[in-house]
């Protein structure tokens, strides 16, 4: 199996992943605050990829050396990606909606090759811009346009510097690859993102009220195990592996996902849309990663 097709399996997973992630952070935010949630998630997951990476390392006879420059890109990363990019989400999200958040964001892949091709000089291939253009209309086409969208300036505003930001994460992921393990960069760059987070989760708890039962327990467990350890790691590991403008296309599976757990689990309806705007995504990931046999 090559580096192409491993790679697309990596991210197609991470983003399925965060697909599903919707059903059960709709269940565990009407008790947990949402930073508090991330908190929990980053501390959950941060420990588990540790005691992984240390499991590692023992086996491992070349343990990877650190520069203070690594540290800073693995600070800058858990900065504008772990930190900014999923804070600006949720802060988008409340000051609008969660439609309006699936639509905007899904603009996370154009920049994804936009900072590609200034800061990694990959090509902009016509194939790109064509499978780009097919999947973000198919995006449109699930999510929906909503006539509302301007009315919600502000979370409209903050909802794109969250797309911008992950296509930041996604882009400098590919630059620390170059010297460190996919496991080493999700470790402790969720670290640094947990620094960054505890003094607002600190701020927040003060003025929420916390629910602890043990489903939500199990729930907190998902999102920090599955959801954020699993997945982000998937989802560095593929940037690894492919271009970061190819594997950028990968992201509109959690929409795609996402309304079809919402069908399955939460009895939310599929129509036509769905299925013609899946179909173009699909086609758009499959125009960018089949090659031309020579």
């Amino acid at each position: 199996m090559n580096n192409t097709v491993l790679g697309a399996i990596c991210l197609s997973l991470a983003a399925s992943i965060w697909g599903s992630m919707y059903v059960v952070s709709k269940y565990v935010l009407d008790f947990i605050p949402p930073i508090t949630l991330v908190w929990l998630r980053y501390v959950v997951a941060f420990f588990v990829l540790y005691l992984i990476l240390r499991i590692s390392q023992n086996q491992n006879k070349n343990p990877e050396k650190f520069e203070k420059k690594d540290w800073l890109l693995l600070g800058w990363i858990g900065f504008i990606g772990y930190f900014v990019s999923i804070s600006f989400q949720f802060i988008g999200t409340k000051l609008s909606d969660a439609h309006t958040g699936a639509l905007i964001t899904s603009a996370t892949p154009a920049f994804i090759v936009i900072f590609a091709r200034l800061v990694l000089k990959e090509r902009l291939t016509t194939r790109k811009i064509f499978s780009l253009l097919l999947a973000t209309i198919g995006v449109a086409i699930v999510v929906g346009w909503d006539s509302s969208l301007g009315s919600h300036l502000w979370g409209s505003i903050i909802l794109v510097g969250a797309a911008i930001t992950w296509a930041l994460l996604s882009v400098y992921v590919k630059v620390a690859s170059y010297n460190h393990s996919s496991l080493t960069i999700t470790t402790y760059a969720i670290l640094f993102a947990l620094i960054f987070t505890t003094p607002f989760m600190l701020w927040e708890i003060q003025t929420n009220n916390i629910v602890l039962n043990t489903e939500i327990i199990l729930g907190v467990l998902y999102l920090g195990t599955v959801s954020t350890a699993g997945a982000f790691f998937l989802w560095n590991k593929g940037m690894e592996m492919i271009d970061a403008g190819i594997g950028s296309l990968f992201f509109f599976f959690q929409p795609l996902v996402g309304s079809f757990l919402g069908w399955l689990l939460l009895n939310e309806r599929l129509d036509l849309n769905f299925f013609l705007g899946g179909a173009l995504i699909l086609l758009g990931v499959l125009v960018v990663t089949l090659k031309k046999k020579s």
